[in-house]
């Protein structure tokens, strides 16, 4: 063939293909309800639907939508084609809803060029119980003598016999405690330590399960196991009993539907019926102790004998407080080898996961009856080679297995949890076999979204610390640790690292099922307790509303609008919100807010405890501190009330934030401009929050560039002040300093712990000493996350991947890149509503490359580090040879362009 004819036919497949891609039809995909795929039991009367466009076009908008919703193949509502773009969060607003119903839905598009999508595959979602009514079920306890805060988990069983055909079964389980449910001896669900921990006298979520094919013909069994929890067991250090009330209880409900139409319900009830099982006990802090010898036998199938069990107890217990779960249940995730066998010095037998986790470890072991296997978790070993466990306090965070002696026997733990890297193994007299233990990581089962990878290992460690910090720590509630008598969820912490959780992990449902107990156990006079769900403990029972920890109640909604756009969120937290900003208001003087207890910048570094800097103490004025948050609450207000149209309290939060400031600087800034607190966070909130008049700010930039030096670039930052100092840096011109922050090895700072062989977050910046000694074991936990902040800067700064305000959830994506530090590339991706946003740069040769994909039906602002457009390729054709690429503008060193959806290459030369 001549070479004229393969250059024709090779450009007209050229041509052929680009035809075919310029009118491909776009597909919608990744259909959402409540953020949730294919939900069961949900009770939000106008549920939202969320989707995705996929098109392999660049530029592609949605111009317009139309939804359907059937229930039993008949049509109950449809939008008709709506003119509009909105693609997440989008109410159905059909008919009334009825209770314990599957919804089907399917939306289609029209996009940017006039042509409609195909129908998508359909989705559902099931409705819950959606009144007081359609609960026939009754609350009932075990009344076993032994049922008690330390004592056993009972066993709780009915059968029941179906003699028709079943179209589909729904049950729908709550318990005061924790529940695990069988139907014919076979789990019901994937989900653990349910129905997790919430505010439980107004606020007790129940979950519904499709159990349609556990069901038999004939004789059927249900089987639940108790657990006391968090309802009844020993809560914190001061291990308070029964602080929910004394009894486990459980209610259960399952709705059978035939096929001839007709239903039934079988709720638990006086029929039910009681025993004791294998588990003696099993609590959160202590663990659990299992006798196999006690166990019985097929306790929840059909063809059991339960002759000897004894009849339950019917408890009058409130209905009024419960409601569907819409969280994220905890389930199991990643699995764990040993990738070590030590035995210590002291003869001790030891495990190594090589990962400190959350959750619990499964065993198989064989043995005689009665033989013992105690296993105690911990996280780190001693210098000496010993577990350690004094930082566990008074939990004593063991599982002990009491064999039967039939074999090989597989064991793990029901209604508790550990954080651990090793396990200390007793009872087992022969050498450990790797393979008969098999660590199970359990957290909340939130999508993974965000990645993050740059050319410094130490910092990929750093990331992937961060996650691990995370994933441990959101167990239901975003906990402050997972392994000693604490366990708590403190507001501080998740304020601080809430806006570095929206990338790793979609937490909407998250945080919004915190925040509806956090708005439940406020104050009437607006106070936030440090903790939610709330505990009454010393020294903070009467003590209530600390700037940074009860900021939660603004600072948390706000970080998931920006990330999310859920305005839904903010209304129904505006009123919380709203309040909180009361207390404050109240708590000040002359619009200084200098009253009451504080945290502070909670365990920063202490220049006095380590001589080797010579500097003044890091500790920072605490009601300095308070002032800042309450003027970025302030804001936050004003923020919120104009998303929600509430224009007086607009203007009422605009004045106000205008008098925080000026009393501010009347305050702690001297007449020549300096704070009357020489420290980083000082210098960080003052700049971070816009403290200052625009003309004071420089000295105070120079004032915390040269703090740092003299601190031989390392951060002296708490809680409070390190989510923002390299924000802070960045923003005004000196991300080096920021680089050199990051990437310092030595203590204090992100990477000493990375360098000790840190595998999640510390609590203190030296929990384990250059010496491998510990810090203060009353509190020093080596899975704390909040200084994992950091992980903000990376993804939102270094990386660049950000939302515009004015588009929030990444409508509207902001790409701005701030190479340096000697990193020669990083990379981001989040998984948005939208689709996948990605950004990453690279450096090579005097060039600059960046990488950017825009999912559809969104755009983005992308900052190109470059002298000028003129030396900016995108596709390695020049950016006015870009129909698709606008050039807008200069801001210092960057180029600004605006791009539609697609990825883009761009290429520039330093």
């Amino acid at each position: 063939m001549k070479k004229n004819h393969v250059t024709a036919i090779l450009i007209g497949a050229a041509l052929l293909t680009s035809h075919n891609i310029t009118y491909a039809q776009v597909k919608v995909q990744q259909l959402l309800c409540e953020n949730l795929k294919d939900p069961m039991g949900l009770d939000v009367l106008q549920p939202r639907f969320s989707w995705q466009l996929s098109s392999p076009q660049r530029n592609v908008q949605q111009t317009a939508y139309e939804l359907k919703v059937t229930s039993n193949a008949k049509e109950i509502w449809s939008s008709g084609k709506v003119p509009n773009d909105s693609s997440v969060h989008v109410a159905y607003k059909g008919q009334p809803l009825q209770s314990d119903t599957r919804y089907s839905w399917q939306v289609r598009v029209w996009d940017n060029k006039g042509k409609a999508s195909s129908w998508s595959a359909p989705a559902f979602w099931q409705t819950g119980l959606l009144n007081k009514a359609d609960w026939k079920a009754q609350w009932i306890v075990s009344g076993l003598p032994a049922d008690s805060a330390n004592g056993i988990s009972p066993f709780l069983r009915k059968t029941f016999t179906t003699t028709k055909k079943v179209q589909s079964a729904t049950a729908y389980i709550t318990a005061h405690g924790l529940y695990e449910a069988q139907i014919n001896g076979k789990r019901v669900g994937d989900a653990y330590l349910t129905p997790g921990w919430s505010s439980y006298a107004q606020h007790l979520p129940y979950q519904a399960y499709d159990v349609t094919a556990l069901l038999s013909g004939g004789k059927n069994a249900i089987g639940v196991i108790l657990g006391s929890g968090w309802y009844r067991g020993p809560l914190t250090w001061a291990k308070q009993k029964n602080y929910y009330g004394k009894d486990a209880a459980l209610l259960f409900q399952l709705n059978i539907h035939y096929t001839d139409g007709s239903t039934e319900t079988v709720v638990s009830d006086n029929s039910w019926k009681a025993a004791a099982g294998g588990i003696v006990a099993s609590e959160i802090y202590d663990g659990e102790i299992y006798d196999a010898r006690l166990q019985q036998e097929g306790w929840a199938a059909a063809a059991f004998d339960d002759g000897q069990w004894q009849s339950v107890t019917v408890l009058q217990a409130p209905m009024d407080n419960l409601s569907a779960a819409y969280n994220e249940p905890i389930r199991k995730h990643e699995t764990f080898k040993p990738i070590k066998v030590i035995t210590t010095p002291k003869g001790e037998k030891v495990l190594d996961f090589g990962q400190n986790l959350v959750g619990w470890v499964e065993l198989k072991v064989k043995g005689k009856a009665g033989d013992t296997i105690n296993i105690a978790h911990t996280e780190v070993m001693d210098k000496w080679g010993e577990p350690y466990f004094e930082n566990l306090r008074a939990a004593k965070a063991q599982d002990v297995f009491i064999l039967k002696g039939n074999g090989t026997e597989t064991f793990e733990p029901h209604f508790t949890f550990h954080g651990f890297r090793y396990i200390r193994v007793r009872g087992i007299n022969s050498a450990l076999n790797p393979d008969d233990f098999t660590a199970i990581a359990l957290y909340s089962d939130m999508p993974l979204t965000g990645q993050f990878s740059c050319s410094d290992p130490l910092v990929n460690q750093l990331q992937h610390n961060i996650r691990w910090g995370q994933q441990g720590n959101f167990l239901d509630v975003p906990t402050d640790c997972p392994q000693r008598d604490e366990r708590l969820g403190w507001t501080g912490d998740a304020a601080m690292f809430s806006r570095t959780a929206t990338f790793n992990r979609q937490v909407n449902n998250f945080f919004a099922k915190w925040l509806k107990d956090l708005a439940i156990d406020q104050a009437p006079d607006g106070a936030v307790p440090f903790i939610i769900p709330v505990l009454k403990i010393e020294p903070f029972t009467n003590i209530v509303g600390a700037t940074g920890w009860s900021d939660a109640a603004t600072i948390v909604p706000w970080n998931t609008y920006l990330a999310y756009g859920d305005t839904r969120l903010i209304a129904q937290q505006y009123a919380s919100m709203k309040a909180w900003l009361g207390y404050i208001e109240k708590s000040s003087k002359d619009d200084l807010w200098n009253t009451g207890f504080q945290f502070g910048d909670w365990l920063s570094y202490r220049a006095e405890e380590n001589d080797a800097f010579n500097a003044v103490s890091a500790v920072t004025d605490r009601y300095l501190v308070a002032q800042c948050f309450w003027a970025n609450s302030a804001q936050i207000m004003i923020n919120a009330a104009a998303l929600l149209g509430k224009t007086e309290d607009v203007a009422y939060y605009t004045d106000q934030l205008k008098r925080i400031k000026a009393a501010f600087v009347k305050e702690y800034v001297t007449p020549n401009g300096r704070l009357i607190s020489s420290t980083q966070t000082a210098y960080v909130l003052t700049l971070y929050f816009d403290m200052l008049p625009e003309a004071l700010r420089p000295r105070i930039v120079e004032e915390l560039v040269g703090n740092i030096e003299r601190y031989h670039d390392h951060l002296t930052t708490g809680f409070l002040g390190t989510p923002f100092l390299c924000h802070v840096l960045s923003r005004f011109g000196h991300t080096e300093t920021a680089y050199k922050l990051l990437l310092q090895k030595t203590y204090p700072s992100w990477l000493y712990p990375v360098k000790m062989g840190a595998t999640t977050i510390w609590e203190r910046w030296d929990s384990m000493k250059p010496d491998s000694t510990f810090q203060d074991p009353g509190m020093t936990s080596f899975n704390h996350y909040a200084y994992g902040a950091i992980g903000d800067w990376m993804y939102r700064t270094m990386v660049g991947l950000d939302t515009e305000d004015d588009g929030p959830g990444y409508k509207h994506i902001k790409i701005m890149p701030h190479p340096g530090g000697g990193i020669t590339f990083a990379n981001a991706s989040l998984q948005t509503y939208y689709g996948p946003a990605a950004a990453g740069w690279k450096l090579a040769a005097g060039k600059l490359s960046l990488d950017v994909e825009v999912p559809a039906n969104t755009k983005a602002t992308i900052y190109i580090p470059a002298a000028s457009a003129d030396v900016i390729q995108e596709g390695g054709q020049p950016l006015s040879a870009q129909k698709d690429i606008t050039v807008t503008g200069k801001e210092k060193e960057y180029v600004i362009v605006n791009v539609g959806s697609g990825t883009y290459h761009f290429s520039a030369t330093m």
